[in-house]
């Protein structure tokens, strides 16, 4: 019996150092504990700006119209952002746009200090990072690759990055509850500009071999088309974007409402806000974690369209709720939906570009997961005006859904052009190969 326990744990702690496999690149050890700390102050701010808004004006339109603002830059400059993120040092980048972040969120904590704070304040500051992420974003999703030696562990390093992300998720809105309820939304500010510090830190720590940049002369509109061909003349790729775009513009914005589901639908005030801002985190975390156990990418592109139904039937389902424990439990499911969608799609879009054109794949990827954000905002905002949030939030439910449908159908396709490049990288084994060909030949298609 205690040599059965004493395996047991041995097995135990396999599992959890697979799991956590990329820690064991340095690079990727600075980045993830800084990003860790980082993160939290991002989501801590990430909550008050809504909470803050619909203080002051008690109006969804202006919540819908201030998420459109800090958004819509990533919308527009994310595809011209990845041809420089292709041409420029991808570190050099993350630590300036760091910089710039912190300064954000500085201002904001001072003018609410000095009782300047408004809402036309806020969006000019929310449009300001949005400018901002247009660039860090994509160069965080490519700079993954410079820190990971083995393309193998590259999935591994996507998911513990969506971890990472989604625990953030779940501590930040709970200590944004807390400290919202007892010191206001200032000091929220305040410790985000400070958490930006010990990542802009770990990252000055870190030793980059600087990767071979080609020089050409044509010019950066010429790299956009090429990039723009590329991205969406393969099928595998476009349509795992167009998915993504389609969930980000009518199920995302569901977080823009939650203020109103807290304080109107389930009676509640800040601390509400933040349970249930954390049991989406709790749901996403789930997700990563599962993600980040996964040996390889095969297969993950089956769960794309499943997790983004289960996204949509979880917003349906919340729609109706008026019960703040049900409520919980099914942003748990919409969490984790969201997160197996976006984690999958990441890490087949970063398994299967090509290197070159890295920054601008994850440009377009940005661009569908944060920048299509903005007009989701904005008509969540103005249908949730017209019939009301929980109708809003039901629409958008049941397009996740379609699109979902809609990719289903495609699977093949998509599945017969990533094939060659799995067996090129050895993810499928060669025995599968064998096995697919022989297939091939007994049962011929059909012309």
């Amino acid at each position: 019996m205690r040599k059965k326990s004493f395996k047991n744990k041995l097995i135990g702690f396999a599992g959890l150092d697979n799991i956590v496999r990329s820690l064991h690149y340095r690079n990727y050890r600075l980045f993830f504990y800084g990003q860790s700390i980082s993160l939290i102050g991002t989501w801590i701010q990430r909550i008050t700006v809504p909470w803050l808004v619909y203080r002051l004006t008690g109006s969804v339109f202006l919540l819908g119209l201030v998420g459109f603002a800090g958004q819509i830059p990533t919308f527009l400059m994310s595809p011209f952002a990845g041809v420089f993120v292709d041409r420029w040092n991808r570190h050099k980048i993350l630590v300036v746009t760091q910089v710039l972040a912190l300064i954000q969120a500085l201002v904001l904590a001072l003018l609410f200090y000095e009782k300047s704070i408004s809402i036309w304040y806020i969006a000019i500051l929310s449009v300001f990072l949005g400018i901002i992420n247009a660039f860090d974003m994509p160069a965080r999703q490519s700079f993954v690759i410079d820190m990971i030696e083995k393309k193998e562990d590259l999935g591994n390093a996507i998911a513990l990055n969506s971890s990472m992300v989604n625990g953030a998720r779940l501590i930040g809105p709970s200590i944004a509850g807390i400290l919202i309820s007892l010191t206001g939304e200032g000091m929220c500010f305040l410790i985000n500009a400070i958490s930006y510090i010990f990542v802009i830190a770990f990252l000055l720590m870190m030793k980059i071999t600087p990767r071979e940049i080609v020089v050409q002369d044509t010019n950066a509109f010429q790299k956009f088309k090429e990039g723009f061909a590329y991205t969406f003349g393969f099928i595998p790729i476009r349509y795992i974007i167009l998915l993504l775009a389609l969930v980000s513009l009518m199920g995302m914005p569901y977080t823009v409402l939650m203020p109103v589901f807290a304080k109107t639908i389930l009676h509640g005030g800040s601390h509400t806000f933040g349970f249930m801002m954390g049991a989406t985190g709790i749901g996403a975390l789930t997700g990563a974690i599962y993600m980040a156990s996964r040996k390889n990418v095969a297969g993950l592109e089956n769960f794309i369209p499943w997790f983004a139904a289960i996204f949509g039937f979880g917003l349906i389902l919340f729609s109706f709720s008026t019960a703040f424990i049900l409520s919980l439990f099914l942003l748990l499911i919409t969490g984790f939906g969201m997160m197996m969608q976006m984690t999958s799609s990441n890490t087949i879009l970063q398994t299967i570009v090509d290197d070159d054109k890295r920054g601008r794949v994850m440009s377009f990827y940005t661009m569908a997961f944060m920048g299509t954000a903005p007009f989701g905002s904005l008509l969540a905002g103005a249908l949730a005006s017209k019939v009301g949030a929980p109708n809003t939030i039901l629409i958008g439910g049941v397009a996740c859904i379609l699109g979902a449908m809609v990719f289903i159908r495609r699977l093949p396709e998509i599945r017969k052009e990533i094939r060659p490049i799995y067996r090129g990288l050895g993810i499928i084994p060669e025995i599968v190969v064998g096995i697919e060909a022989t297939t091939e030949l007994t049962n011929p298609p059909v012309e």
